[in-house]
């Protein structure tokens, strides 16, 4: 009978690994079979990411073309759709957003004019697009800024 304390791997499937230095007769000794001299038999060699033989690599033969505007102001984007899962009357702010799992604590909230809203809600975020704008104050509700 199998079980966990007679279980070893079927004949063929591990192979032993290499032992180096361990004298002339394992037929890896001396040199550990890094051969003599050079760069790759030095400790704590090894050819880097993107080394290219001494050519010119790839990162610095390539244009480099644009620019990131460190200041950036990123929004988490908030459909109509989203508010309407709110009920009629109650103020929809960054808190309530995040309570309701639409956004994350730290993002700035952008409200866009994806989908329709039917129920008055007070919409108190950092930025509400014109078309959402509209569709809110339609439904009866407002946008305090």
């Amino acid at each position: 009978m199998i079980d966990l304390s007679n279980l070893s791997p079927s004949a063929g499937a591990t192979k032993q690994r290499k032992r180096l230095g361990r004298g002339p007769g394992s037929g890896h000794g001396k040199t550990a079979g890094r051969g003599h001299k050079g760069f790759k038999s030095r400790s704590g060699s090894g050819v880097k990411p993107g080394f290219e033989g001494g050519q010119m690599p790839l990162q610095r033969r390539l244009p480099k073309r644009g620019f990131t505007n460190p200041f950036s102001k990123v929004y988490a984007l908030v459909s109509l759709d989203q508010l309407s899962s709110f009920e009629a009357g109650s103020i929809v702010s960054k808190d309530a957003l995040v309570e309701a799992g639409i956004v994350q604590s730290d993002a700035l909230v952008k409200v866009l004019a994806n989908g329709k809203i039917d129920k008055a809600v007070t919409v108190q975020v950092d930025k509400v697009s014109r078309g959402a704008r509209s569709l809110i104050e339609a439904a009866g509700g407002q946008v305090v800024d």
